[in-house]
């Protein structure tokens, strides 16, 4: 489920960065998004 949700974010911030640039707010932002639900999968992982 938290892998499907992580390539929808990816996907979408490779949407934003095509159509938007690298370097812009919404960009930036779902980068961070995804930043977060990556650095959630990390810690789960740490913690079993």
């Amino acid at each position: 489920m938290l892998k499907l949700v992580i390539e929808k974010k990816r996907m979408q911030m490779i949407y934003l960065a095509n159509i938007t640039g690298l370097t812009s707010k919404k960009t930036v932002k779902c980068s961070q998004e995804l930043d977060d639900l990556l650095n959630l999968v990390q810690n789960v992982s740490q913690a079993q």
